[in-house]
């Protein structure tokens, strides 16, 4: 099985995600919860930063050094077993450029 990444991201209001995965879907994910540490203080306190976000290695990173782990995001811990099984909350396909 090919693990699905992150390709692409858009921030959303508030602490929220758009993530394009590798399997061409498309998920929206709240990430506030998963702020913790001195490392996301910044990004709590200034949305612009915050906004800053890209994709890179398949997961989502911000100038200053954070990122999360691509699993988390997607799957909301360890991906499953099955390779057709799609993550929770999925949107509609992205579509093909």
């Amino acid at each position: 099985m090919a693990l699905i990444r992150i390709r692409a991201v858009e921030p959303l209001e508030g602490f929220r995600l758009r993530l394009h995965l590798t399997n061409d879907a498309v998920i929206d994910r709240d990430i506030r919860p998963l702020m913790s540490g001195r490392i996301f203080e910044e990004l709590l306190q200034d949305p612009q930063r915050f906004r800053e976000v890209h994709a890179e290695g398949g997961t989502v990173v911000w100038s200053n050094g954070a990122d999360l782990c691509p699993d988390v995001l997607i799957w909301g811990g360890p991906p499953p077993l099955a390779a057709d099984q799609v993550p929770a909350s999925l949107s509609t396909p992205a579509p093909h450029a």
